[in-house]
């Protein structure tokens, strides 16, 4: 069973910023240049410049300059045109980049901006948003930190398929930093809320810290170092699976991170966001396809499979993205179609499950109704010929997050076809990882994403 314990964390002295707003940000892999840029402006202690750092250029000093840090503070600014989390960290100017972001970590601490908590605790964490659906919700769950182990039943489980690119740079950071920078969002049982019945009469009180972020989501935290509290998380939390919502990624780094230190200690150790499956404020929004680079061939091959598999009728704008399939999925695949030549938005319905089973041959009855699956095996690697690799890389596939963005891509040229998928059930995203299976990449978009640089999880 998994090891859920409170920890020690590492966090802003809320009495030495100006406030959370100013230092903390959204997942490293979101952020461009531009956006980095617009941080360190807030404040010069804002996390991103350790969690996504470059090596000090004349662009970054200028920024730097004007936010009163720069490259003698340490600060490894200077975001290169590649954007967020890619190969080639640093290119852009001298000086190791990870080195300048655990020398800053550490100036940090020794200025005492960043401190470190002398008890355990587990951290009671709300998240009040308004979903792309334009409904209002309130998520909650808890920070802890969580033993590292091999993927694997009644204990952490993948949902969706990783490639090694995001790996070696969060690896290289994890080293020099020896510290668990972001939080995984992770997802366990808990049908009677027993975990949060122990911890809200202690966000009667006020809360440690409160932010609302730049999507308008407030987050508010509370530290609970109340044994009975923690006895009762714990015990609940360690007796579910986990499953990874979001994050991947940085489990596997970290993963790899305790295997090369070797031992026990605090290196063993990742720190988690966990929410109940059954958590009435926890939501899955869908993540749109996107196709380019179409040569005739493929277009002819494409049309040719969808006449011979789907249903297909004419829709609105307003109705091309399927409505939700409701808790359980169990029908046939629907997807809304545009493409840059017709320019008419089509519904498609799979004309017999039959259909998705053969393509799907050995996979579980749950993948095999997966909307994303069927679409892969059916589509993209059908007639579409995208390999593994290509679908990785972002090979003539591209992802959008709202139906109008995906609509405006196609029309203007910038990509030849777009499919509109159904969001998946948090229950589908459960039996397909009960059966042992990683959903393709982006078959999940649990909305909202955790902010870093609330809380940080020392490793040494």
């Amino acid at each position: 069973m998994p090891d859920v314990q409170p920890l020690r964390a590492l966090h802003y002295d809320l009495s030495l910023v100006a406030s959370l707003g100013d230092v903390t940000a959204p997942p490293y892999d979101v952020i461009d240049a531009h956006q980095r840029r617009a941080l360190l402006e807030r404040s010069p202690y804002n996390i991103v410049a350790v969690d996504l750092p470059r090596a000090w250029g004349k662009q970054e000093a200028e920024v730097g300059t004007a936010a009163g840090v720069g490259p003698e503070d340490g600060t490894p600014a200077g975001a290169g045109p590649e954007g967020a989390g890619q190969a080639g960290m640093g290119d852009e100017g001298p000086g190791d980049p990870y080195a300048a972001a655990a020398s800053l970590l550490e100036q940090w601490r020794l200025r005492g901006v960043m401190v470190r908590d002398s008890q355990p605790a587990i951290w009671a964490h709300e998240q009040q948003y308004t979903g792309p659906d334009g409904v209002t919700r309130t998520r909650r769950g808890f920070f802890c930190r969580v033993r590292l182990e091999n993927y694997g039943p009644g204990r952490v489980r993948p949902h969706e398929r990783t490639h090694p690119g995001p790996k070696q740079d969060r690896l290289r950071l994890t080293r020099a930093t020896r510290a668990n920078i972001s939080p995984i969002f992770s997802l366990y049982s808990d049908p009677r809320q027993r975990a949060w019945s122990a911890l809200e009469p202690h966000t009667s009180s006020p809360p440690w810290g409160e932010v609302t972020d730049t999507e308008n989501t407030t987050h508010r935290l509370w530290r609970v170092t109340d044994p009975q509290a923690i006895a009762a998380v714990r015990e609940t939390a360690s007796g579910s699976e986990l499953l990874i919502a979001d994050g991947h990624h940085r489990y596997e780094t970290m993963h790899a991170y305790a295997r090369e230190v070797g031992g026990e200690g605090d290196h063993n150790y990742i720190l988690m966001c966990l929410v109940a499956l059954e958590d009435p404020g926890l939501t899955v929004f869908p993540t749109h396809r996107l196709i380019g680079n179409l040569d005739e061939d493929r277009r002819v091959a494409l049309r040719e499979t969808l006449q011979r598999d789907f249903d297909i009728r004419e829709v609105s704008d307003a109705d091309i993205a399927p409505a939700p399939q409701g808790e359980r999925a169990e029908g046939v695949l629907e997807l809304g179609y545009i493409d840059s030549r017709e320019n008419r938005p089509l519904r498609l319905t799979l004309k017999e499950q039959s259909i998705a089973d053969a393509a799907l041959e050995g996979h579980s009855e749950a993948y095999r109704h997966l909307d994303t699956g069927v679409l892969e095996a059916l589509l993209l690697k059908g007639p579409l010929r995208l390999t593994d690799e290509d679908i990785s890389h972002l090979n003539g596939l591209f992802y959008a997050r709202s139906t109008a963005e995906a609509l405006a891509l196609v029309r203007q040229g910038t990509y030849d076809a777009a499919f509109f998928m159904r969001p998946t059930p948090v229950s589908q995203v459960r039996d397909v990882a009960a059966a042992g299976e990683n959903m393709p990449p982006k078959s999940t978009f649990f909305h909202p994403k955790l902010l870093t640089g609330l809380l940080l999880n020392p490793l040494a």
